[in-house]
Protein backbone atom coordinates (compact mmCIF):
# COMPACT_ATOMS: atom_id res chain seq x y z
CA UNK A 1 0.00 0.00 0.00
CA UNK A 2 1.12 3.84 -0.75
CA UNK A 3 0.80 6.22 2.16
CA UNK A 4 1.12 10.07 1.69
CA UNK A 5 -0.11 13.36 2.48
CA UNK A 6 -2.48 15.41 0.32
CA UNK A 7 -2.81 19.08 1.38
CA UNK A 8 -4.92 21.95 0.33
CA UNK A 9 -2.02 24.78 1.13
CA UNK A 10 -5.02 26.28 4.01
CA UNK A 11 -3.66 29.93 3.91
CA UNK A 12 -5.24 30.69 7.52
CA UNK A 13 -8.77 30.89 9.63
CA UNK A 14 -10.29 32.79 12.30
CA UNK A 15 -9.13 30.88 15.19
CA UNK A 16 -5.82 30.11 14.08
CA UNK A 17 -2.47 32.52 13.60
CA UNK A 18 -2.43 33.41 10.54
CA UNK A 19 0.93 33.48 8.08
CA UNK A 20 1.76 35.52 4.82
CA UNK A 21 0.88 33.36 2.02
CA UNK A 22 4.88 33.42 1.10
CA UNK A 23 5.57 31.59 4.17
CA UNK A 24 2.79 29.52 3.97
CA UNK A 25 3.90 28.05 0.94
CA UNK A 26 7.26 27.87 1.90
CA UNK A 27 6.32 25.75 4.49
CA UNK A 28 4.62 23.49 2.35
CA UNK A 29 7.65 23.01 0.46
CA UNK A 30 9.06 21.90 3.35
CA UNK A 31 6.89 19.52 4.44
CA UNK A 32 7.08 17.89 1.02
CA UNK A 33 10.63 17.65 1.21
CA UNK A 34 10.54 15.96 4.36
CA UNK A 35 7.81 13.59 3.22
CA UNK A 36 10.44 12.50 0.56
CA UNK A 37 13.24 12.15 3.13
CA UNK A 38 11.35 9.72 5.07
CA UNK A 39 9.88 8.07 2.70
CA UNK A 40 6.56 9.03 2.59
CA UNK A 41 5.00 7.38 -1.49
CA UNK A 42 3.14 10.32 -2.49
CA UNK A 43 2.29 13.97 -1.75
CA UNK A 44 -0.73 15.98 -3.46
CA UNK A 45 -2.04 19.38 -3.88
CA UNK A 46 -5.35 20.35 -4.34
CA UNK A 47 -6.94 22.95 -6.57
CA UNK A 48 -9.25 25.92 -4.56
CA UNK A 49 -10.37 28.94 -6.30
CA UNK A 50 -11.03 30.13 -2.55
CA UNK A 51 -9.44 32.98 -0.22
CA UNK A 52 -8.71 30.62 2.54
CA UNK A 53 -6.67 27.93 -0.06
CA UNK A 54 -3.53 28.95 -1.47
CA UNK A 55 -3.56 26.01 -3.94
CA UNK A 56 -4.79 27.84 -7.15
CA UNK A 57 -1.81 26.70 -9.09
CA UNK A 58 -1.14 23.22 -7.97
CA UNK A 59 1.45 22.25 -10.43
CA UNK A 60 3.71 25.33 -9.73
CA UNK A 61 3.94 23.74 -6.28
CA UNK A 62 4.36 20.88 -7.41
CA UNK A 63 6.93 21.74 -9.37
CA UNK A 64 8.53 23.80 -7.04
CA UNK A 65 8.68 20.15 -4.86
CA UNK A 66 10.15 18.39 -7.73
CA UNK A 67 13.20 20.58 -7.48
CA UNK A 68 13.95 19.54 -3.90
CA UNK A 69 12.96 15.78 -3.28
CA UNK A 70 14.01 12.74 -4.85
CA UNK A 71 11.87 9.96 -4.81
CA UNK A 72 8.15 10.86 -3.61
CA UNK A 73 5.67 10.78 -6.45
CA UNK A 74 3.78 14.05 -6.69
CA UNK A 75 0.31 14.48 -7.45
CA UNK A 76 -2.81 16.84 -7.51
CA UNK A 77 -5.55 16.27 -4.97
CA UNK A 78 -7.91 17.11 -7.00
CA UNK A 79 -7.13 18.83 -10.71
CA UNK A 80 -10.45 20.16 -11.45
CA UNK A 81 -10.71 18.98 -15.14
CA UNK A 82 -13.82 20.37 -15.77
CA UNK A 83 -12.60 24.13 -15.79
CA UNK A 84 -9.17 23.66 -17.75
CA UNK A 85 -7.62 23.11 -21.21
CA UNK A 86 -7.01 19.58 -21.45
CA UNK A 87 -3.85 20.47 -23.83
CA UNK A 88 -2.81 22.72 -21.08
CA UNK A 89 -3.26 20.94 -18.30
CA UNK A 90 -1.41 17.93 -19.89
CA UNK A 91 1.84 20.07 -21.00
CA UNK A 92 2.47 21.47 -17.64
CA UNK A 93 1.93 17.88 -15.79
CA UNK A 94 4.41 16.50 -18.48
CA UNK A 95 7.01 18.91 -17.83
CA UNK A 96 5.97 18.32 -14.42
CA UNK A 97 7.07 15.22 -15.14
CA UNK A 98 10.13 15.96 -16.66
CA UNK A 99 11.13 18.17 -14.11
CA UNK A 100 11.03 15.34 -11.35
CA UNK A 101 12.20 12.77 -13.69
CA UNK A 102 9.10 10.62 -13.77
CA UNK A 103 7.32 11.10 -10.00
CA UNK A 104 4.21 13.29 -11.52
CA UNK A 105 0.78 12.11 -11.76
CA UNK A 106 -2.44 13.83 -11.74
CA UNK A 107 -5.97 12.71 -10.28
CA UNK A 108 -8.65 14.83 -11.79
CA UNK A 109 -12.29 15.50 -11.04
CA UNK A 110 -15.19 17.78 -11.22
CA UNK A 111 -14.28 19.36 -8.16
CA UNK A 112 -16.51 19.30 -4.97
CA UNK A 113 -16.14 23.28 -4.95
CA UNK A 114 -17.87 25.44 -8.04
CA UNK A 115 -16.16 28.95 -7.79
CA UNK A 116 -14.06 27.78 -10.72
CA UNK A 117 -16.66 27.62 -13.45
CA UNK A 118 -17.90 31.38 -13.08
CA UNK A 119 -14.19 31.97 -12.46
CA UNK A 120 -13.42 31.02 -15.87
CA UNK A 121 -16.55 31.37 -17.85
CA UNK A 122 -18.03 28.19 -17.59
CA UNK A 123 -22.01 27.05 -16.76
CA UNK A 124 -23.04 24.77 -14.03
CA UNK A 125 -25.23 23.43 -16.73
CA UNK A 126 -22.58 21.89 -18.21
CA UNK A 127 -20.86 20.60 -15.09
CA UNK A 128 -21.09 16.43 -15.98
CA UNK A 129 -20.88 17.23 -19.76
CA UNK A 130 -17.28 19.06 -19.64
CA UNK A 131 -15.95 16.45 -17.57
CA UNK A 132 -17.04 13.69 -19.94
CA UNK A 133 -16.04 15.80 -23.04
CA UNK A 134 -12.35 17.09 -21.29
CA UNK A 135 -11.60 13.60 -19.84
CA UNK A 136 -12.08 12.21 -23.55
CA UNK A 137 -9.29 14.28 -24.50
CA UNK A 138 -6.93 14.39 -21.88
CA UNK A 139 -6.41 10.36 -22.21
CA UNK A 140 -5.93 11.11 -26.09
CA UNK A 141 -3.23 13.29 -25.67
CA UNK A 142 -1.93 11.08 -23.23
CA UNK A 143 -1.90 8.02 -25.67
CA UNK A 144 -0.96 10.25 -28.88
CA UNK A 145 1.40 12.77 -29.59
CA UNK A 146 -0.65 14.62 -32.69
CA UNK A 147 -3.86 15.08 -32.05
CA UNK A 148 -6.94 15.37 -34.59
CA UNK A 149 -10.35 15.41 -32.27
CA UNK A 150 -12.95 18.20 -32.16
CA UNK A 151 -15.82 18.30 -29.10
CA UNK A 152 -18.25 21.10 -28.07
CA UNK A 153 -16.27 23.18 -25.07
CA UNK A 154 -13.00 24.04 -27.40
CA UNK A 155 -11.64 24.22 -30.71
CA UNK A 156 -10.98 21.32 -32.65
CA UNK A 157 -7.11 19.93 -32.95
CA UNK A 158 -6.11 19.09 -36.61
CA UNK A 159 -3.20 17.00 -36.17
CA UNK A 160 -1.28 18.81 -33.70
CA UNK A 161 1.67 17.75 -31.68
CA UNK A 162 1.24 18.46 -28.03
CA UNK A 163 4.23 19.08 -26.21
CA UNK A 164 6.69 18.00 -24.14
CA UNK A 165 5.74 14.53 -23.61
CA UNK A 166 6.33 13.24 -20.14
CA UNK A 167 9.02 10.55 -19.01
CA UNK A 168 6.08 7.91 -17.90
CA UNK A 169 4.32 6.33 -20.59
CA UNK A 170 1.49 6.16 -19.58
CA UNK A 171 1.51 9.07 -17.64
CA UNK A 172 -0.36 8.15 -14.48
CA UNK A 173 -3.73 9.65 -14.43
CA UNK A 174 -6.72 8.82 -11.57
CA UNK A 175 -9.97 9.93 -11.27
CA UNK A 176 -11.44 11.63 -8.00
CA UNK A 177 -14.72 11.22 -6.75
CA UNK A 178 -16.86 11.76 -3.92
CA UNK A 179 -20.22 10.01 -4.15
CA UNK A 180 -22.09 9.87 -7.34
CA UNK A 181 -22.27 6.39 -8.72
CA UNK A 182 -22.06 7.72 -12.24
CA UNK A 183 -18.40 9.02 -11.43
CA UNK A 184 -17.94 5.50 -10.22
CA UNK A 185 -19.25 3.73 -13.36
CA UNK A 186 -17.39 6.03 -15.58
CA UNK A 187 -13.93 5.51 -13.99
CA UNK A 188 -14.79 1.34 -14.39
CA UNK A 189 -15.32 1.98 -17.87
CA UNK A 190 -12.09 4.24 -18.54
CA UNK A 191 -10.36 2.01 -16.68
CA UNK A 192 -8.56 4.42 -14.24
CA UNK A 193 -7.72 3.82 -11.01
CA UNK A 194 -9.90 5.18 -8.60
CA UNK A 195 -9.81 8.13 -5.56
CA UNK A 196 -12.09 8.11 -2.95
CA UNK A 197 -12.47 11.26 -1.04
CA UNK A 198 -13.78 9.72 1.86
CA UNK A 199 -14.80 12.92 4.45
CA UNK A 200 -17.36 12.27 5.95
CA UNK A 201 -20.26 9.24 6.95
CA UNK A 202 -18.89 5.69 7.21
CA UNK A 203 -16.45 4.28 5.13
CA UNK A 204 -18.29 0.97 4.41
CA UNK A 205 -21.40 3.03 2.84
CA UNK A 206 -18.86 3.38 -0.33
CA UNK A 207 -18.56 -0.47 -0.86
CA UNK A 208 -21.75 -0.76 -3.24
CA UNK A 209 -20.12 2.62 -5.25
CA UNK A 210 -16.42 0.76 -4.89
CA UNK A 211 -17.97 -2.00 -6.43
CA UNK A 212 -20.10 -0.70 -9.19
CA UNK A 213 -16.69 0.66 -10.21
CA UNK A 214 -15.22 -2.99 -10.36
CA UNK A 215 -18.02 -4.10 -11.99
CA UNK A 216 -18.00 -1.85 -14.74
CA UNK A 217 -14.38 -1.78 -15.28
CA UNK A 218 -14.53 -5.57 -15.70
CA UNK A 219 -17.62 -5.53 -18.40
CA UNK A 220 -15.02 -3.23 -20.55
CA UNK A 221 -12.59 -6.20 -20.11
CA UNK A 222 -9.68 -4.21 -17.58
CA UNK A 223 -7.98 -6.48 -16.11
CA UNK A 224 -7.83 -6.11 -12.11
CA UNK A 225 -4.75 -4.57 -10.82
CA UNK A 226 -5.65 -1.22 -13.35
CA UNK A 227 -8.70 -0.90 -10.90
CA UNK A 228 -6.48 0.67 -7.97
CA UNK A 229 -8.54 2.32 -5.31
CA UNK A 230 -7.09 4.84 -3.18
CA UNK A 231 -8.82 6.72 -0.24
CA UNK A 232 -8.13 10.56 0.37
CA UNK A 233 -9.51 11.26 3.79
CA UNK A 234 -9.46 14.06 6.59
CA UNK A 235 -6.95 12.63 9.04
CA UNK A 236 -4.38 13.36 11.65
CA UNK A 237 -1.45 11.51 13.81
CA UNK A 238 -0.09 12.70 16.56
CA UNK A 239 1.69 10.82 19.69
CA UNK A 240 -1.08 10.67 22.00
CA UNK A 241 -4.80 10.32 21.33
CA UNK A 242 -6.10 13.29 22.96
CA UNK A 243 -3.35 15.25 21.80
CA UNK A 244 -4.54 14.69 18.06
CA UNK A 245 -8.29 15.10 18.74
CA UNK A 246 -7.07 18.66 20.62
CA UNK A 247 -4.66 19.82 17.86
CA UNK A 248 -7.18 18.77 15.09
CA UNK A 249 -10.94 19.77 16.01
CA UNK A 250 -10.65 23.31 16.16
CA UNK A 251 -9.87 23.65 12.85
CA UNK A 252 -12.00 21.04 11.19
CA UNK A 253 -14.92 22.32 13.49
CA UNK A 254 -14.52 25.67 12.12
CA UNK A 255 -14.03 25.11 8.22
CA UNK A 256 -17.07 22.17 8.18
CA UNK A 257 -19.34 24.99 9.88
CA UNK A 258 -18.48 27.26 7.37
CA UNK A 259 -18.46 25.12 4.17
CA UNK A 260 -21.51 23.98 5.94
CA UNK A 261 -23.69 27.41 5.45
CA UNK A 262 -23.17 27.30 1.96
CA UNK A 263 -23.95 23.66 1.58
CA UNK A 264 -26.83 23.30 4.03
CA UNK A 265 -25.16 21.02 6.40
CA UNK A 266 -25.36 21.66 10.75
CA UNK A 267 -23.06 23.30 12.68
CA UNK A 268 -19.56 20.65 13.49
CA UNK A 269 -20.33 20.18 16.93
CA UNK A 270 -17.71 17.84 19.20
CA UNK A 271 -20.06 15.30 19.25
CA UNK A 272 -20.81 14.96 15.72
CA UNK A 273 -16.88 15.06 15.23
CA UNK A 274 -16.67 11.96 17.51
CA UNK A 275 -18.97 10.06 15.70
CA UNK A 276 -16.92 10.52 13.06
CA UNK A 277 -13.62 9.59 14.58
CA UNK A 278 -15.15 6.11 15.83
CA UNK A 279 -13.99 2.86 14.50
CA UNK A 280 -16.29 3.27 10.96
CA UNK A 281 -16.48 6.80 10.82
CA UNK A 282 -14.81 8.36 8.33
CA UNK A 283 -12.29 10.74 10.22
CA UNK A 284 -8.45 8.87 10.56
CA UNK A 285 -7.40 10.63 13.93
CA UNK A 286 -5.46 9.36 16.96
CA UNK A 287 -2.13 7.90 17.35
CA UNK A 288 0.19 6.21 15.04
CA UNK A 289 -1.41 2.62 16.31
CA UNK A 290 -4.93 3.45 16.26
CA UNK A 291 -4.58 5.32 13.13
CA UNK A 292 -2.75 1.90 11.45
CA UNK A 293 -5.72 -0.39 12.69
CA UNK A 294 -8.73 2.07 11.24
CA UNK A 295 -6.89 2.39 7.78
CA UNK A 296 -6.73 -1.10 7.69
CA UNK A 297 -10.24 -1.63 8.63
CA UNK A 298 -11.30 0.72 6.33
CA UNK A 299 -9.24 -1.37 3.08
CA UNK A 300 -10.93 -4.52 4.97
CA UNK A 301 -15.17 -2.36 4.14
CA UNK A 302 -13.71 -1.46 0.81
CA UNK A 303 -12.45 -4.76 -0.83
CA UNK A 304 -9.01 -3.46 -0.31
CA UNK A 305 -7.09 -0.43 -1.44
CA UNK A 306 -3.75 0.38 -2.80
CA UNK A 307 -3.30 4.17 -1.38
CA UNK A 308 -4.35 5.98 1.44
CA UNK A 309 -3.67 9.81 1.70
CA UNK A 310 -4.22 12.07 4.23
CA UNK A 311 -5.63 15.63 4.14
CA UNK A 312 -4.56 17.14 7.54
CA UNK A 313 -5.17 20.95 6.94
CA UNK A 314 -8.85 21.67 6.53
CA UNK A 315 -8.53 24.61 8.77
CA UNK A 316 -4.93 25.68 9.59
CA UNK A 317 -2.63 23.36 11.59
CA UNK A 318 0.70 25.18 13.00
CA UNK A 319 3.54 24.39 10.66
CA UNK A 320 5.49 22.53 14.01
CA UNK A 321 2.07 20.37 14.24
CA UNK A 322 2.16 19.40 10.63
CA UNK A 323 5.79 18.37 10.72
CA UNK A 324 5.55 16.14 13.56
CA UNK A 325 2.18 14.53 12.10
CA UNK A 326 4.30 14.02 8.56
CA UNK A 327 7.27 12.43 11.18
CA UNK A 328 5.12 10.17 12.70
CA UNK A 329 3.38 9.08 8.80
CA UNK A 330 6.27 8.61 7.33
CA UNK A 331 8.67 6.63 10.23
CA UNK A 332 5.60 4.63 12.02
CA UNK A 333 2.00 4.59 10.39
CA UNK A 334 3.70 4.26 6.68
CA UNK A 335 5.77 1.01 7.74
CA UNK A 336 3.19 -0.31 9.74
CA UNK A 337 0.84 -0.36 7.08
CA UNK A 338 3.45 -1.49 4.25
CA UNK A 339 4.21 -4.59 6.41
CA UNK A 340 0.54 -5.33 6.55
CA UNK A 341 -0.21 -5.04 2.88
CA UNK A 342 3.19 -5.02 1.26
CA UNK A 343 4.54 -1.70 -0.20
CA UNK A 344 2.12 -1.72 -3.11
Amino acid sequence: MQIGIDSFAAAHDDISLSVGPAERLQQLIKQIELADQLGLDVFGVGEHHRREFLDSAPVIILAAAAARTSNIRLTSAVTVLSAADPVRLFEEFATLDVLSKGRAEMVVGRGSFIEAFPLFGLSLKDYDSLFEEKIDLLLKIRDNEYITWSGKYRPNLNGQGVYPRPLQNPLPIWIGVGGTPESFVRAGILGLPLMVAIIGGSTHQFRPLVDLYREAGKRAGHSPDRLKVGIHSLGYVADKTQEAIDDFFPGYAHTMTEIGKERGWPKMTHDRFEIQRSSKGALVIGNPHEVVEKIIRHSKALGGISRFTFMMNPGSLPYEKLMQATKLISTQVAPSLREHFGKY
